[in-house]
């Protein structure tokens, strides 16, 4: 069995941490050894350093800001691959687009964002849930961070995904449908696209 990378992108609230694990439990009941990778990831030096500025305790730049994201993928990487030269599914909760999402709808080369990531392994498959602006706000009324309180930032992040969505190896899936028939999508497109037995 040959190790498999699977991305889950989507704006805030779109569903890529519940859809992650659901997809973890699936194939994890088929037999497959599965590990999530979550970005940002907090517990490291420079996740730390994030959600700090998250908070609004730093402050930097889109472009300090969007290094310190690539930088704790990483701060991963070897995990990542280690995970994948196993035979293992590695699924990430956020990834590469992310930064180029993000980035871009604050001004930064998208190309220059790619560039900077292209060290850190390629999924094989990206799974955008795709969501609007307002339906993100809407399952999150408290606690926000800088980007989920700005409406127009999130309209140009999703500009973005769709923009690269057309890329093969993607899938948009609309992630405002019930749970479970997000999850059955999911299934479909995952199994089909990476010819799983």
């Amino acid at each position: 069995m040959t190790g498999r990378l699977i991305a889950f992108e989507g704006l805030d609230q779109s569903g890529k941490e519940t859809q992650a694990t659901l997809l973890r439990t699936r194939l994890e009941a088929g037999g497959r050894q599965v590990r999530i990778f979550p970005f940002p990831d907090y517990a490291t030096a420079i996740g730390a350093e994030l959600g700090l500025a998250l908070r609004g305790e730093r402050e930097y730049g889109p472009d300090v800001m969007q290094l310190l994201y690539i930088a704790n993928r990483y701060e991963r990487k070897p995990e990542i691959l280690r995970t994948l030269a196993a035979g293992h599914i590695a699924i990430c909760d956020r990834y590469l687009a992310s930064s180029v999402a993000y980035g871009e709808a604050q001004g930064l080369d998208p190309a220059w964002l790619v560039d900077v990531q292209r060290h850190l392994p390629v999924p094989d498959l990206t799974l955008l849930l795709d969501i609007g602006p307002e339906a993100a706000v809407g399952r999150k009324a408290v606690n926000r961070d800088r980007y989920e309180r700005d409406l127009a930032l999130l309209r140009r992040v999703r500009d973005s995904y769709w923009r690269q969505a057309r890329q093969p190896g993607w899938v948009m899936i609309d992630g405002e449908r019930p749970r479970p028939d997000v999850a059955e999508e999911v299934r479909s497109v995952v199994w089909q696209r990476l010819a799983l037995p």
